[in-house]
């Protein structure tokens, strides 16, 4: 009996580290896996007016999740969408990379609970701090470390750009080293406020220069496209926005409520992101705005990021996603028009970003001249945060 409570104890802890093992090691890049597709393709075909375009460009996105996912950005992958290395190969040089700290379980474009939480056992099974497990502010704060250490490990080739000269400077050193990409960090909701005002200087000193308002559900700011209440800004959402826009972040309204979006155009004549999006008028979904609230940021010089996405573009692919952009020219002027890919944001892509010359092409296909695509690829979204970053 003995002997076989011993062996029945060794095989015990075998399954138990077995189980550990799949748990920690190769449950999250599965999931990553599943969740980040790119859909497959054949290798695109680039006119050689579209890859002489392309190749001359400056590309630039306003929305990124890949600091979520166990991948070290400095490295290429063969899952998921984004990293330094595919960045670089698609022209990309300036990034904005979110941090996404919690997402309601089902989560869906019409109605969710802010009661529930799946990034907790992500951040479990990808072995983060334990201080993040319980802390939306913890899990920013060591997503911002994530970004700060791939640069010092970078050699030279990534800056996390914090100011207006940080960026004139990556943009000068560009110049003379193409391999360099320069990233700007961003929350994908202010939720890691966790309700207090002492923690926007602590994001600030992070690095975060751009602050999402909601995610897929209400938080302590206001209510979200995709929440329960369709609220606007609550007290503290009123004093969160003033304190964060007196900082010098930028303020994104991705994932906020309609009338979130029309309470902090009313509360400040500041330019404002809608980072990953799409225009209601062609693709008619929950997941899109109205026109006329997109028409407001624009001409309060803002941005708004076209999304890569079926559910925002009606068509995922870089014809469709070309056309969504397109679109937004005619309505709302060039100078507003923007990428906003996002990319490893548990989206389905027709393209990662090594492939983003398929849409330089497509743009081109669409009727749009040279300097059109120019600026929507990456000129507007770099002169936008040379005029909006803090100037130090």
């Amino acid at each position: 009996m003995r002997a076989f409570l011993k062996w029945a104890g060794l095989a015990g802890a075998v399954l138990v580290l077995a189980g550990a093992g799949f748990f920690f090691f190769i449950l999250p890049p599965r999931v990553d896996d599943a969740m980040n597709v790119v859909t497959p393709h054949a290798p695109y075909v680039i006119s050689p007016e579209g890859r002489a375009l392309h190749d001359s460009l400056r590309v630039a996105d306003l929305h990124s999740d890949l600091l979520l996912w166990s991948r070290d950005p400095v490295r290429r992958y063969g899952r998921g969408h984004t990293d330094l290395p595919r960045l670089r190969e698609g022209g990309v040089v300036l990034q904005v990379f979110t941090s996404v700290t919690k997402t309601p379980s089902n989560m869906n474009y019409e109605t969710n609970e802010a009661t529930s939480d799946d990034i907790t056992l992500l951040a479990i099974a990808q072995r983060w701090p334990v201080d993040t497990w319980g802390s939306l502010y913890n899990r920013a704060r060591f997503h911002a470390r994530r970004l700060h250490r791939a640069e010092e490990r970078s050699g030279g080739d990534f800056v996390v750009v914090e100011s207006r000269a940080d960026l004139e400077a990556a943009l000068e050193a560009h110049e003379t080293n193409p391999d360099l990409v320069a990233g700007i960090l961003g929350t994908e909701g202010a939720h890691p406020l966790e309700g207090d005002l002492a923690n926007i200087p602590g994001l600030y000193e992070e690095g975060y220069r751009v602050i999402g308002l909601q995610h897929f559900f209400d938080n302590e700011l206001g209510g979200s496209l995709h929440g329960v209440s369709n609220a606007g800004l609550t007290d503290f959402g009123r004093a969160a926005v003033q304190d964060m826009l007196d900082r010098g972040f930028i303020i994104d309204v991705a994932h906020s409520s309609e009338a979130v979006v029309r309470e902090v155009l009313d509360m400040t004549d500041a330019p404002l992101i809608i980072s990953h999006t799409g225009v209601r008028s062609l693709c008619e979904t929950p997941r899109n705005i109205s026109d006329d609230l997109l028409n407001r940021i624009a001409a309060r010089g803002g941005l708004i990021g076209i999304g890569f996405w079926a559910d925002v573009t009606c068509d995922d692919s870089p014809q469709g996603i070309a056309w969504a952009i397109q679109h937004a020219v005619n309505l709302f002027g060039v100078e507003a028009v923007a990428l906003g890919s996002d990319y490893d944001g548990t989206i389905t892509a027709t393209l990662d970003a090594s492939e983003l010359a398929a849409l330089t092409d497509a743009l081109l296909a669409t009727g749009m001249d040279a300097d059109e695509v120019r600026a929507v690829m990456g000129e507007n979204q770099i002169r936008f945060f040379l005029e909006n970053l803090p100037e130090e």
